[in-house]
């Protein structure tokens, strides 16, 4: 069979319409940076190079295994073993080969954070839930520098979606993780993703949720659902395509309870709300655990 050859304008001429040719082509000079390429990472780089972004910056240091077979884009038999970074790079290219990507194989750190984000539009938070150190020092540099960054979380079956824009409140300010103990800093960050709580109810065995073992159980359908609600995030970022929700301000949806919330926790998780739930989830949590 003869190849075809890459035609960037016809690959991704079925986008035109919802947006225009001009905006098609501002697409293709963005770079984003994605940290992660699991559940949600693989599925955010999928999506937005099928949105015709030229440019990225990704970084990963996992291999891809077997149990990640129910959420990860490039999990498959063929790719067990192989660097997960290495794996959705030659996807990504099998959809645009005229993408730049640098990659950055050895995960997110404070030596090279700062690189990590020099020279992009956006910041696309893929990192694994537990890594919240990575996680901090990453959104600690957007926000010095001016990066819009967004998270979208896979909840249940459904996903919770936070943006964080230049001018208005950080990450840190919103999640105050500073001083607190690992624990505690993955239960707010819990929290604060999703002050709705909308999965809670179908959670079927509470005991699968371990935060000191850093384990808890994960869908398909959330990590794809986060791919395309933080995508379209991202589309009227970078094309300045009406209002965006910031923090405090967050949006979760969950696709099994068929809600809706537009939450607001102004002061983060010192509101007085998010301080009451970030209690009551730590006792259900912890008399779960103390069960097993």
């Amino acid at each position: 069979m003869e190849q075809a050859n890459f035609d960037y304008d016809l690959a991704f001429s079925r986008n035109i319409g919802w947006v225009t040719e001009e905006e098609q082509h501002e697409l293709r000079n963005k770079t984003i940076a994605i940290a992660g390429m699991g559940g949600v990472g693989g599925a955010h780089l999928v999506t937005l190079a099928r949105l015709g972004i030229g440019h990225f910056h990704l970084s990963d240091f996992d291999s891809f295994e077997v149990e990640n077979f129910n959420r990860q884009a490039g999990a498959k038999m063929s790719s067990v073993g192989q660097p997960k970074l290495a794996t959705l790079v030659q996807m990504a290219k099998d959809i645009n080969p005229e993408l730049t990507v640098r990659e950055f194989p050895d995960g997110i750190n404070e030596k090279n954070a700062k690189d990590f984000v020099e020279g992009i539009d956006l910041y696309v938070d893929s990192l694994d839930f537990f890594a919240l150190e990575a996680r901090r020092i990453v959104f600690a540099e957007c926000h010095k520098r001016d990066i819009p960054a967004t998270t979208a979380a896979p909840l249940g079956m459904g996903t919770a979606v936070l943006n964080f824009m230049p001018g208005k409140m950080s990450f840190e300010e919103y999640f105050k993780l500073e001083g607190s103990s690992e624990e505690d800093q993955a239960l707010k960050f819990l929290v604060g993703l999703s002050p709705a709580m909308l999965q809670r109810p179908y959670l079927m065995d509470k005991k699968r949720v371990n935060l000191n073992n850093k384990k808890g159980p994960s869908t398909i359908m959330g990590c794809d659902l986060c791919a395309g609600v933080a995508a379209t995030n991202v589309l009227k970022i970078l094309l300045h395509r009406g209002p965006i929700l910031a923090a405090p301000w967050g949006l979760h949806f969950d696709a099994y309870r068929n809600k809706l919330k537009i939450t607001y926790r102004p002061g983060g998780n010192d509101n007085m709300l998010q301080k009451g739930m970030i209690w009551i989830i730590k006792n259900i949590i912890l008399k779960h655990q103390q069960q097993i």
